[in-house]
């Protein structure tokens, strides 16, 4: 008797909503410990290549023109000093929040087991834990869009002090590196173009541009403020340019310019003309080549070429405008569809030890110990079911879309929309101002599968289509 009652206790428990102070500090609790289940198994938090310099930048307060200072400021703020687990866990708390925000918007009587099962199936299935336990701000692209998504068209439903939290979180996650200005400011400019129609619709929604653009504004202010702590300027970033020149490099565009440019055939005078003839025909190569000419002629650092970047980039646009369209158009199909697991998540030992020893060498032998660094990590099994995931779920991002239109159900399309939205703005922007990489797409993908969970849970029959008539 005394064991059925316990049962039941456990059942009814697992079965209540997500309300209330204790039932919500357990589904977060339950959410963001799966979300970390790969840095747990993994002995340490997951390392890329960046990370070494947003340590540097952070922990030792040397200033990266490469490198987004307010999430370097971030792992100072964190602790990263003493350890770098205190990072990934904060990250795990706000993908956790934010993901059980837009749940209880869209789901209001998701139970504690409801809100499990979809943490257990992202975890399982797509690549939210390897983001969310990585020292790297990626984790914080979707947060953009699920941020932007509960402002803009969700705000309504949020707590006071749960929309403020919001509103900080999200100007947080954009402040975090300079794309997701252009990712928040795209999904601002739709945002707009909805209300816009809703003029002359009074049946489409009609989102709180508000509170998007103070998000926006507190992006601003955090990197502004990021960036005046470590040089004492007030600038947003000083980066973009050279990535976008590395791209032009990679797509042949600056190696035409150079040719038609350069002497013989030309009378400039760039100082990549010296390069011309040993140009990479990678952006990576260009940027982080030990022999390199980027490196040659000052790096990151060098005021001079990035000027003459810049120079390069609006010359080859008036010179040759299609290339460049058709390059960039090409360049972001791509993205969207490259979107596999675990791109630069491998031993890194030769990369990131000099700064590691430098600013957290208490950590180095833990870091040394944890299976990436033994180099125990295999992706290609994992991404027999990650690609196929993702890609199935950006198809159920169309079905719901498809359903929503041909029952007018303009709100129940909101979610997806805006998710798809995101994820074409962020092959576009990667896309075009960087180059193709898995990493940069599968960050994002797994936003649809949590659309497509919260769409089932809420109804069961929403991955069933209906004819355009709406019989």
């Amino acid at each position: 008797m005394r064991e059925s009652s316990v049962r039941r206790r456990g059942w009814n428990l697992a079965a209540q909503p997500v309300r209330g102070t204790i039932n919500y500090a357990l589904g977060l609790s339950i959410l963001c410990l799966t979300f970390l289940s790969v840095a747990i198994w993994n002995g340490f938090p997951l390392i890329f290549y960046d990370t070494s310099g947003y340590v540097l930048e952070g922990l030792g307060h040397v200033f990266l023109v490469e490198r987004a200072p307010v999430y370097a400021e971030l792992l100072f703020l964190a602790g990263g000093r003493f350890s770098l687990w205190p990072v990934v866990i904060l990250q795990a708390l706000i993908a956790s929040f934010l993901i059980l925000e837009v749940a209880r918007a869209e789901v209001p009587k998701l139970s504690l087991a409801g809100s499990a099962a979809i943490g257990a199936g992202l975890s399982l299935f797509t690549g939210i834990a390897w983001y969310a336990g990585q020292v790297e701000p990626d984790i914080f692209t979707p947060v953009v869009i699920l941020g932007a998504y509960l402002l803009m068209f969700r705000s309504g439903r949020l707590g006071g002090a749960v929309r403020r939290l919001i509103t900080g979180l999200t100007g947080l996650a954009v402040a975090c590196h300079p794309s997701h200005l252009g990712l928040l400011g795209g999904l601002l400019i739709c945002a707009a173009v909805l209300k816009l129609a809703a003029r002359w619709r009074p049946d489409l929604p009609r989102p709180d541009l508000k509170r998007g653009l103070i998000g926006l504004v507190t992006a601003l202010a955090l990197m502004v403020a990021g960036n005046f702590v470590l040089t004492g300027k007030l600038f947003i970033s000083k980066s973009g340019s050279v990535f976008l020149f590395a791209r032009l490099m990679q797509d042949g565009i600056v190696q035409e310019l150079m040719n038609d440019t350069c002497p013989p055939r030309g009378e400039s005078h760039w100082r990549l003309c010296a390069f011309k003839n040993r140009l990479p025909k990678s952006a990576n190569a260009w940027l982080w080549g030990e022999r390199s000419g980027f490196h040659a002629l000052g790096g990151f650092s060098s005021q001079a070429q990035q000027e003459e970047d810049r120079r390069i980039i609006v010359q080859s646009l008036q010179r040759y405008p299609m290339i460049h369209l058709r390059a960039a158009i090409y360049d972001s199909v791509a993205q969207f569809f490259q979107f596999k697991t675990g791109d630069g998540i491998e031993p890194q030992l030769s990369i990131t030890v000099p700064n590691f020893q430098r600013v957290i060498p208490a950590q180095i032998q833990a870091y040394r110990e944890a299976r990436q660094q033994r180099g125990l990590m295999r992706f290609k099994t994992l991404n027999l079911i990650h690609v196929p995931v993702g890609a199935m779920s950006v198809l159920g991002l169309l079905l719901l879309l498809q359903r929503a239109a041909a029952r007018r159900d303009w709100n129940d399309g909101l979610l997806p929309a805006l998710v798809l939205l995101g994820l074409i703005g962020n092959a576009i922007i990667c896309g075009t101002f960087s180059n193709p990489h898995d990493r940069y797409q599968s960050r994002v993908v797994w936003l649809p599968s949590l659309v497509l969970l919260l769409a089932v849970a809420r109804d069961r029959r929403a991955l069933q289509p209906v004819p355009e008539s709406g019989t």
